[in-house]
């Protein structure tokens, strides 16, 4: 009963317990603990009244195993809250590194198991794309996976969001790059990026240039974003079942791409 009473005390806070605030979908009081361990340059964000309160990046080599939790309670500290006053919990479910999504994920799992929480789960690129500053008709988000791949998605703005073209894949930087150009042709392209040098070094990025494509890099605070995102699909009731919580690696773990071998096509 009292975990009962604890959700449908969070969904009110999210339809108009209390004055929202304009065109976001949920209200000012909600606190929202995001967090971003998809690969090494991760984030833990704690936002407060629809704006952040507190960062922490991970810029080190220490594993997110020891590094996830004294982070989210420094980020916790420093806006002025405990565990206890969290209403939503922001998650990266990938593309990313195995062994980042999997603590990141297992850890928001306990959480929500423990504390009762509401959560919403919030891919990468999306939330990378969102970033994207250009008003440009298509946006193309991608940062580096390693091996000479990138993780990618295109989108195309539709009715003042984004909508994903294709599902999001591993793939190398030119041949991402000859994708979008075929589907975009002549219309320009917001490029956002942790990674600007991957695309801007291949051969075609300056006939991109020409037409009129932007290049944005964005930092490795994206918890920040993802806690965002989250906030407004919990004001649409659009929360994650932590039970089916799941991760997007996008390409197979190394373990089995050692034991049953490469796959075939760009990883999708």
């Amino acid at each position: 009963m009292r975990r009962q009473w604890r959700v449908w005390a969070l969904a009110n806070r999210f339809h108009g317990g209390s004055a929202a605030r304009p065109g976001l979908g949920y209200t000012a009081e909600v606190i929202t603990l995001a967090i971003d361990t998809s690969e090494r340059r991760g984030s833990v964000a704690v936002r407060k009244e629809g704006r952040r309160a507190a960062v922490r990046r991970h810029e080190s080599s220490e594993d997110y195993s020891s590094w996830l939790l004294p982070a989210v309670g420094a980020c916790l500290a420093e806006a002025g809250v405990g565990m206890a006053g969290v209403d939503l919990l922001g998650v990266c479910t990938g593309p990313g590194s195995f062994t980042g999504v999997r603590v990141g994920l297992t850890t928001v799992k306990a959480w929500a198991e423990v504390h009762g929480k509401k959560v919403v789960g919030v891919s990468r690129l999306e939330a990378t794309a969102q970033c994207a500053e250009a008003q440009a008709p298509f946006v193309a988000a991608c940062y580096d996976a390693q091996r000479g791949q990138m993780f990618a998605a295109m989108y195309r703005r539709k009715n003042g969001g984004l909508e994903r073209v294709e599902e999001e894949m591993v793939i190398e930087a030119a041949s991402f790059l000859r994708m979008v150009t075929e589907e975009a042709r002549r219309e320009r392209i917001a490029w956002v990026t942790l990674d600007p040098e991957l695309i801007t070094g291949v051969e075609g990025w300056e006939s991109r240039a020409d037409i009129g494509d932007s290049m944005q890099r964005v930092e490795g605070d994206l918890a920040d974003k993802i806690g965002e995102i989250g906030e407004e699909r919990a004001g649409k009731q659009q929360f994650t079942d932590p039970l089916e919580l799941d991760a997007n690696y996008v390409r197979r773990p190394d373990a089995e791409i050692f034991w049953k071998g490469p796959a075939t096509g760009h990883g999708r």
